[in-house]
């Protein structure tokens, strides 16, 4: 006979091995009627146990720990805790790159608009010369018109391509004034101790030909940078040229080239009395003698210097230079081929 030693339940039928009310094993009945034996509450885990049905204790177990146990399926999912990370690798990101990455942004909007402003007129950027600022612009994000006439340059050169400045008026410009008055491109940096640079388009290349301009200082202003004619120029302003300058109140003149960010001198200030004084028109021209590896300088039709032409932009483009807030009015520039 057996006994349920958790209910006492007792059965007849020694084949049967669990109780049929709780399902704890059954013990044999000792001939005297004796209790069943004792469960040790520190009795530990077979080592090996034998998995039994489902919902049914492992044999060796302690009838006080009967949970049942599973078997022959996947064990539960515990609740997924992604998100989790997701959430807070973002938000460590925000905090750590946050900066960054406006930063990037910034670096992007100020990237185009550099690059839109150099076609615009609108940049602005420091040399590395003492007290020299330095403003940039470019027209060729204008209309501009070719014309050609048979007007005669220097060696017998005829094509002349005259550059309309009248398309070089900037509606909108935070460093430099432009106009277009009674036949003449008026234009200034808006302060002192800046010069407003502006380019032609590569419409107008350079390559063995000669360049020339009139122009005039409306106020007779001072303008310690000076005002006249780039010439040999890369098509983004100030990155490879010559700038041709004169000073009429003090009858100087003086050439530099341009380089990224810096101003070198080629030509320190000169005095030359073929300058005229005041606001009186005077012409400049570069004659470009690329055979002979030079560039001859003209004031009012006389030669008074000449430079390398091994520093300029091949097949540069011409432009014009306006100093310290001079209000310079320019006519007739010319390409002549």
């Amino acid at each position: 006979m057996k006994i349920c030693p958790r209910c006492q339940k007792t059965y007849t039928d020694d084949n049967l091995n669990f109780c049929l009310d709780d399902g704890v094993v059954l013990q044999q009945m000792s001939a005297g009627n004796d209790p069943p034996a004792t469960v040790f509450m520190n009795q530990p885990p077979p080592t090996n146990p034998n998995p039994g049905p489902a919902n049914q204790p492992v044999v060796g177990q302690p009838a006080w720990n009967t949970a049942p146990q599973q078997f022959g399926g996947s064990p539960p999912k515990k609740s997924s805790k992604a998100w989790l990370w997701v959430v807070l690798i973002l938000g460590l990101v925000v905090l750590v790159c946050g900066g960054g990455l406006v930063g990037l942004f910034a670096y992007i909007a100020t990237h185009d608009t550099s690059t839109t402003v150099a076609n615009s007129g609108l940049a602005n950027t420091k040399a590395n010369t003492a007290n020299t600022k330095i403003t940039l612009s470019n027209s060729s994000s204008t209309t501009t018109s070719n014309s050609t006439t048979t007007t005669s340059g220097s060696d017998g050169r005829t094509n002349v391509q005259d550059v309309d400045l009248q398309d070089w008026v900037k509606q909108v410009s935070i460093y430099g004034n432009t106009e277009f008055t009674n036949g003449e491109f008026i234009m200034s940096s808006k302060q002192k101790g800046y010069y407003y640079v502006l380019v032609a388009p590569d419409d107008y290349t350079m390559d063995d030909a000669d360049v020339r301009v009139t122009l005039r200082n409306l106020d007779n202003m001072d303008s310690r940078y000076g005002y006249g004619l780039i010439f040999a120029s890369n098509p983004t302003p100030l990155n490879q040229d010559y700038a041709f300058l004169i000073d009429t109140k003090k009858k100087k003149y003086r050439v530099v080239r341009h380089e990224p960010t810096d101003e070198k001198t080629m030509i320190a200030w000169t005095n030359s009395n073929l300058i005229k004084e005041g606001a009186a028109e005077n012409t400049l021209e570069v004659r470009d003698k690329a055979a002979e590896g030079k560039v001859e300088l003209y004031i009012n039709g006389t030669m008074v210097n000449t430079v390398p032409s091994t520093y300029g932009y091949k097949n540069g483009v011409p432009g014009l230079y306006a100093g310290d807030a001079a209000r310079i009015a320019f006519k007739n520039l010319q390409v002549i081929k």
